[in-house]
Parts: C-alpha cells; sequence; structure tokens
C-alpha cells in the first residue's frame, strides 16, 4: 500500500507526553522557524505543564487521542516504561500516521508491533536538547521513507545535530551521547575542584572549567583537528599542561571515559531485552 506523503508546508506536529524533552524540541522548531506553535499540539492535565506549552503558543489537550487525531506527525516522548502501554492504547487512531520514539531501549520492531505499523522513526536525542545542542541519531523504520527521515531529521535539528545510524548501534550511541553528558558534567565538577583546591574562588572556578570544556568542544569541531594534535598542541616540552596530562595518564584517565561508554552501552542492551 502506497504510503501518503507528509506535506512539508503544512503538517501538524503532535507530542504524547508533555516533559521537558517535548518542551525542548516544541521551543526549537518554533524559533527557528520550522512550524509555528498553532500547527504543535499536547495533552496534559496538570496545571504547570499545561501553562508552560500555552505560553509558547502550542494547543494542549486534556486526553492523548486528541493530540493523534488531529496530527500528521506524531512523537512518543513518554518514559519507556510505559511506552507500550501508550502505543498500544493509541493504535487505532495510528494509521496514517508518521510516528516518531525517543523512549530510550525501545526497539523498532516493538514499536511497529504495538502500533500495527511500520511507519515508525526512532531518535536517541540527549538532555542538551534544552539548550540547543543535542546530538540526536535516527533510524528509520521498516516502511518509513526518506522523505519522512529528512523530515524528522528538520525537527530534531532544530535542537542541535542529527546523525542517520542503524538501530544495531543504538546501546553503543546510548552509552556515549545520551549518557555522555553525565560523564562530562562530572569532569567540569572535577575541575572546579582542582580549581578551589588550588586556591581559585568556586564561582571562578566554575565558570572557567565550564567554558574551558565548550572553548575545547568548539575547537575540534570547528578545526577539524584530531584531539590528539589539539593536545599536543597545547602541550609544551617540560611545561604545565604535560605535567596535568602525566597524572591524568597515572590514573587511567582514558580508560575510565571508554570503560564508563562500553558498561553504559552494555547496561543499554540488558534494559533494551527487558
Amino acid at each position: 500500500m502506497a504510503l501518503d506523503s507528509i506535506p512539508s508546508d503544512t503538517f501538524k506536529l503532535g507530542f504524547i507526553g508533555a516533559g521537558k524533552l517535548a518542551e525542548s524540541i516544541t521551543r526549537g522548531v518554533v524559533s527557528s522557524g520550522v512550524l509555528p506553535p498553532s500547527r504543535i499540539s499536547t495533552a496534559h492535565r496538570g496545571h504547570d505543564r499545561r501553562k508552560v506549552f500555552q505560553s509558547i503558543g502550542v494547543t494542549v489537550f486534556d486526553h492523548n487521542h486528541q493530540v493523534v487525531e488531529g496530527s500528521d506527525v506524531v512523537i512518543f516522548s513518554v518514559k519507556p516504561q510505559i511506552v507500550k502501554n501508550v502505543v498500544l492504547q493509541l493504535r487505532p487512531l495510528l494509521q496514517n500516521k508518521l510516528l516518531v520514539s525517543v523512549a530510550a531501549g525501545t526497539k523498532l520492531k516493538d514499536l511497529q508491533e504495538w502500533a500495527g505499523h511500520n511507519r515508525f522513526v526512532r531518535v536517541m536525542p540527549n538532555t542538551p536538547s534544552a539548550v540547543g545542542n543535542a546530538a540526536s541519531v535516527i533510524c528509520l523504520g521498516g516502511a518509513a521513507t526518506e522523505d519522512d527521515g529528512e523530515l524528522v531529521a528538520q525537527l530534531f535539528g532544530a535542537v542541535g545535530k542529527v546523525w542517520h545510524a542503524d538501530e544495531k548501534l543504538f546501546d553503543a550511541i546510548t552509552g556515549l551521547s545520551a549518557s555522555g553528558p553525565a560523564y562530562i558534567f562530572l569532569a567540569i565538577e572535577a575541575l572546579a575542584d582542582g580549581g578551589v583546591a588550588a586556591g581559585l574562588p568556586r564561582e571562578l572556578a566554575s565558570g572557567l572549567a565550564s567554558q574551558t570544556v565548550l572553548g575545547a568542544a568548539s575547537m575540534v569541531i570547528n578545526t577539524g583537528k584530531h584531539p590528539a594534535q589539539l593536545k599536543d598542541e597545547v602541550a609544551s616540552p617540560g611545561g604545565t599542561t604535560i605535567a596535568g596530562i602525566h597524572e591524568l595518564e597515572k590514573g587511567g584517565f582514558r580508560s575510565l571515559l571508554m570503560n564508563a561508554v562500553v558498561s553504559a552501552a552494555k547496561r543499554g542492551q540488558e534494559l533494551s531485552k527487558g
């Protein structure tokens, strides 16, 4: 059966789940001009969450079925523990819709089975979507078209950068980019603590640590140089930087980060198997 194309200039977007991620994507697509708020809807009965979305100009319904009925593209932005029940409850309404899931550890084959069709796209974003700097990875389901993928990439591109990958890589992606921000938060905290130990005021140390990490990441992205090359350019012979790097190497810094990614990926595998 031929699938109806989603009209890119008039399609309506609905969020099942009105949490922080749905809010971030909504703010991103509205502020970037991808969609006007009049073409976005969600459902929530809590006053605070309703107020947040209404302040953006989004329609907020009382029930999820109202969102689905009025949408061409439906994003399931709910916890992995409840996504099955939510999709099954809405199944009679999901035909001819482009469906998107951001539920961690929930495979396309299960999502498609619950929905009753294969026009599904799985996305793995991360928490920096809240500030427009997400790293999101997209995988197309069995009946999702290239145009569907481009449309979803446009939506998530409003809150950061987007990559495409095979679903078999998603556990590793979870270990790196989905869990990765927490590793970096720990690193920033540790750098700031080191600054305080060396005599800096806490506020100054925290600011310098955060900006240093941001600047270093920007150099990797913008120069195209390998991180090892950039590291070597800072570490002059017999200098302060190489002395600090020596301590990091003695503590197994690189191995710790590698092991963290692998461990989180393995845990993702375990969770996805139920």
